[in-house]
């Protein structure tokens, strides 16, 4: 796991907090933040994920030209 991909797991926590304390209190626009950083929590931690990905396949390619 990346920081891309820890750092947009904590944003979807963050998120998913806002969105239960927007609940519990009535406050749409909490609730609608939270909906928010959640969404943004799942683009970064795709972008890692992604990231990561890539960075296996050319490590993946470097052992294969050293061999």
């Amino acid at each position: 796991m990346n920081r891309d991909e820890l750092e947009g797991k904590g944003e979807q926590l963050k998120g998913k907090i806002k969105q239960g304390a927007g609940d519990v209190t009535g406050n749409e626009r909490l609730h609608d933040e939270g909906v928010a950083d959640e969404a943004a929590g799942d683009v970064q931690e795709g972008v890692g994920k992604a990231r990561r990905k890539v960075g296996e396949a050319v490590e993946d390619i470097g052992d294969r030209i050293k061999r």
